[in-house]
């Protein structure tokens, strides 16, 4: 018999909820993935990436796509056999039965999530914004990112229809961005501009050719993350058994097959130092060299988009992992509150949005791009395991199966990106650290409230 969601198991004393609203299509769904992953991860790590690898830019952005396509088909194999929000934390409780890992692993993606909407709120506004507006722009940057979360909420809020819709447009204004980079370095490279040789250049300077490659790896693979975040989005999703495989893993391809392009063009109009020394604005430099007559402040409007649709799709994903925990019983059922009228997850989304701000308000992001990475590939090898535990737990229905081998693979090599073996910094291990710790302290709260409301009834 296939599991019935507890949200809609009514208790003695408990208010029945309404289900959400599933207005998600194929379409929608593909644009969702493609969105997520595309954003502000390609636009502001290039240069970054480049530094650690030298003109090989590619090679770190394949690896990663290799990597996170491996625990694409785990993730594929279990939402198609429990399709509904919560993602990896739901998985980790049905494999393992341990409370407190279920957490701390539902703690790791929602800080993800955050994180990376947070980063995007401070690229918005000390970026993007900046370069718009220039001089002219006097409010401090963290009213700016503030403000720009509040707007977020607000778009979370008012429904998961308007969202998806806000970032079906989204999507398509930073993939244009994209493409003009890719027309820009190919219609250079038949003018003679480029130098093809730099594309099998590694930086060896003060590492071996292995651990530039793999540390790369580890932060470029910050840019192909996203995917995961549709599975929160299942309960939302018409047939989601049947769309999701087929959505989630062209999107992945779309997206890599976009990244390997803009890094081949990078590489071959700059050198590495180069695209280094300009990090966040390395695609900026890429067009202005590629085509000096080229308005910048165009990109620069297309930056400042892909990076709203970023984190648009973060906050929608941090919002819907929080309202499946309260659904599984894992964190208080009032996080899974729907509002009656607009029928989103109202106390989830307003929860999520309050820790962003105190983000943006009081921590310094530039480290938590790479400490995020490390993070959701702990989490993502807890969920390669998971595939393989659940095979004992069979459904009614049919769905997508993954052949054993991918996610033993995919838990190995997720493994490794996140250990030291990969050349990773080791003050990334220390935010973890203090991040975990902070789940540590959330989760003996959660354990007083729930034996305050058991004591209550």
């Amino acid at each position: 018999m296939v599991d019935q969601p507890k949200s809609i198991i009514v208790e003695p004393g408990e208010q029945a909820q309404p289900e959400l609203k599933r207005v998600i299509g194929p379409g929608l769904l593909l644009l969702f993935v493609v969105g997520d992953i595309i954003g502000t991860g390609v636009y502001a790590l290039t240069g970054t990436v480049a530094g650690k690898v030298g003109g090989a830019l590619w090679l770190p952005f394949l690896i990663a796509f290799l990597v996170a396509f491996l625990t694409a088909f785990s993730y594929l194999e279990l939402v198609g056999k429990y399709p509904r929000a919560a993602g990896a934390a739901l998985y980790t409780h049905r494999a393992f039965k341990i409370q407190f890992l279920t957490f701390m692993v539902a703690f790791a993606v929602m800080s993800s999530g955050i994180t990376s909407a947070a980063s995007a709120a401070q690229a918005f506004g000390n970026t993007y914004l900046r370069k718009l507006m220039g001089d002219s722009l006097t409010i401090p940057t963290v009213w700016i990112a503030v403000g720009f979360i509040l707007l977020l909420a607000a778009v979370n809020f008012r429904g998961v229809a308007e969202s998806l819709w806000a970032n079906v447009v989204l999507t398509m204004i930073e993939l244009s961005g994209l493409l003009i980079v890719i027309v820009i370095g190919f219609y250079a490279i038949t003018q003679g501009q480029g130098e093809p040789g730099r594309l099998l250049e590694i930086d060896t300077a003060n590492q071996t050719p292995f651990i530039a490659v793999t540390s790369a790896t580890a932060l470029a693979f910050f840019a192909m993350v996203g995917f995961e975040d549709s599975v929160n989005m299942a309960e939302e999703c018409r047939e989601p058994v049947r769309i999701f495989p087929k959505a989630m893993l062209i999107g992945m391809g779309v997206a890599a097959t976009i990244y390997v392009l803009v890094a081949l063009t990078s590489s071959l109009l700059l050198p590495a130092n180069e695209l280094s020394a300009a990090k966040s604005d390395a695609l900026l430099r890429v067009v202005s060299v590629g085509a000096p007559d080229f308005p910048l402040w165009v990109f620069a409007l297309i930056g400042l988009l892909a990076v709203i649709n970023s984190a648009l799709i973060n906050m929608l994903m941090a919002s819907r992992l929080v309202y499946g925990m309260a659904n599984e019983r894992i964190i208080p059922r009032a996080f899974g509150t729907v509002h009656p009228f607009r029928r989103t997850p109202w106390v989830s989304i307003l929860f999520t949005s309050l820790i962003a701000v105190g983000l943006v308000a009081s921590v310094d992001i530039t480290l938590l791009g790479g400490t995020t990475s490390l993070l959701l590939l702990l989490v993502f090898t807890v969920v390669n395991v998971a595939v393989l535990v659940l095979r004992k737990d069979p459904v009614a229905h049919k769905h997508f199966r993954a052949p054993t081998i991918v996610p033993v693979i995919g838990a190995v090599t997720c493994a490794f990106l996140a250990s030291p073996l990969s050349g990773r910094p080791a003050r990334e291990y220390g935010i973890a650290a203090i991040l975990l710790a902070i789940g540590v302290v959330l989760w003996g709260v959660n354990q007083l409230v729930f034996k305050s409301s058991v004591s209550d009834d």
